[in-house]
This record gives structure tokens, C-alpha cells and sequence, in this order.
């Protein structure tokens, strides 16, 4: 048996740069891995067998990425080999940390190991491109500039390390509904990216957190207000930076431990809330 840890992401910028002739969107993101993991185990079997605990309403089949990492790196090694999966979900669903494509990133990785098959990181990227756009990162994790569709990445020095609060309202906003919306509506300025790479390499952090922005965040804010109630709520309680994370409708705090667990016992709000730590290995 394998086991691997299907980290989540958050977005410390998102940044919108225009549409492809794929149909896609050119973006351009700083992306973070956090602690907060779904656990994959995974065992030679005769067939594909998806099992899944913690979320009754995932489906077990082909509509899930992880059965569709599976059905991808068989197709890329010309093997149709069997693997029963133990998903124990603990990412929320529809929040803007790649739960699915964490999930989908950790069975690329374990199949791997599982099989012997040899694959480098690249290729495991270059498999996780053709499942989903952010499985890429959710194989390599740490801090990266993230181009294209989000596939091609840079990885950046690491951020130093952050307790990190994680608020997950009501609601769901499907990515390809808040990328609709932000095409009709937008009149935002663009995210400074590159100029705020600078800084965190600079160890300029205050000025980097004026700058961080997710253009998303105010159509998602549209139809989930609760997204900027509890990213007030967080600035009051004396964290760094607040700001949404992917397509919604999470909200994360970068701040001290102690401060998070203040935030957590003093948290009475109608939402999911998560205390994790910035991960750059």
C-alpha cells in the first residue's frame, strides 16, 4: 500500500490576462501550498475501485478527478494496470483550495510509487495538465508563479512560514461560473505579479501584502457576500493579509499561530473554519 497526502492550495494573487483560443483563460497566479490534506491510499487491484469517506456527495467514478488521474497516467504509460483508492476527503468542495486536483496530483504520485513507474516530476506535470489545470502545481506544492492555464509554473523562493486561517462560507461558485461572470463585469485593474514576486523575494512583505489581489473576488463577493464579511472579520482579528482564494468562496488569513487559535475560539460564525500552515516541501 501507498500512501500520500493531497495537499490544498490557496492563491496569494489571481490575476486575469485574457481568454485562449482553447477557450481557456491566459492567467497569472502566485500560488501557495498549505498543510490541510486529503489522505490517498492506494493498492494494486485488479480493476479501478474508488472509495471515498468524509463526503457522501462525491461521485466515485469517472467524474471525479482521481479516477481520471488513474485513466491518465494508464493512457501516457500504455498500461492498464488496476488500483483500489481510500479517499479520506477533508478539503472542502467547491472552495477555491483544488481539492479535486490535490486528490488527483496525490494519485499521479502514488501510482508511481505503486508501479515503479519511473515517471519524472515533469512527466507526472505533463500527465496532471491533461486531468486538470492546478493538478500540475498540487504535484510540485511549495511557491509558484503560475502562467498559461495555470500549468506552467515557476517555482519561486519559498514563503516564509504562516499560520494560515481558512474560512469557508455557505455557498459554492463553480470556477467556470466566476470566470463567465468576470468576462461580462470586469472592470478591475490588473495584479501587479512580477512586481510582487520582488518584494517576497525581497523580503518586503508588508509591501507585498498591499499588493496581493484575486480579481474574482468581487463577482464572487456578488453572489456569496459573506466572502467579504468574513474577510473583515479577519483583518480585525489582526492578521497580515486576507483575501480569496481561486474561484471562491474560501477565504484565508496569513498571520501568527497564536493569533489563529484566538481567531478560532473567538469564531462564531455560519461557516467552515480551518487552521493550517504554509507547506514548501
Amino acid at each position: 500500500m501507498v500512501r500520500e497526502f493531497a495537499r490544498a492550495k490557496i492563491n496569494l494573487t489571481l490575476d486575469i490576462r485574457g481568454t485562449r483560443a482553447d477557450g481557456f483563460h491566459e492567467v497569472e497566479m502566485i500560488m501557495q501550498a498549505v498543510d490541510l490534506a486529503d489522505v490517498i491510499e492506494l493498492e494494486k487491484n485488479s480493476g479501478v475501485e474508488l472509495q471515498i469517506s468524509g463526503n457522501d456527495s462525491l461521485p466515485a467514478d469517472e467524474n471525479n478527478l482521481a479516477y481520471r488521474a488513474v485513466v491518465a497516467v494508464q493512457k501516457f504509460c500504455g498500461k492498464n494496470f488496476g488500483v483500489k483508492i481510500n479517499l479520506q476527503k477533508k478539503i472542502p468542495m467547491a472552495a477555491g483550495l483544488a481539492g479535486g486536483s490535490a486528490d488527483a496530483a496525490a494519485v499521479i504520485r502514488g501510482l508511481n510509487r505503486l508501479y515503479d513507474l519511473n515517471l519524472t516530476v515533469e512527466k507526472m506535470c505533463e500527465i496532471g495538465a491533461a486531468v486538470g489545470s492546478d493538478v500540475p502545481f498540487c504535484i510540485i506544492g511549495g511557491t509558484c508563479l503560475a502562467t498559461g492555464r495555470g500549468e506552467i509554473l515557476t517555482p519561486l523562493p519559498a514563503l516564509k512560514s504562516f499560520s494560515v486561517v481558512l474560512i469557508k462560507p455557505r455557498g459554492e461558485i463553480s470556477t467556470a461560473w466566476a470566470y463567465k461572470n468576470y468576462d461580462e463585469n470586469s472592470t478591475q485593474n490588473h495584479v501587479p505579479t512580477l512586481e510582487i514576486i520582488e518584494m517576497l523575494r525581497a523580503g518586503d512583505y508588508g509591501s507585498a501584502f498591499k499588493n496581493f489581489a484575486n480579481v474574482l473576488e468581487a463577482v464572487a463577493a456578488k453572489k456569496i457576500p459573506a466572502i467579504e464579511t468574513y474577510k473583515k472579520f479577519l483583518f480585525e482579528s489582526g492578521v497580515d493579509v486576507a483575501l480569496m482564494s481561486g474561484s471562491g468562496s474560501t477565504v484565508f488569513g496569513l498571520t501568527d499561530e497564536l493569533t489563529a487559535e484566538k481567531i478560532r475560539a473567538n469564531f462564531d460564525g455560519d461557516a467552515q473554519i480551518f487552521i493550517t500552515k504554509t507547506r514548501n516541501d
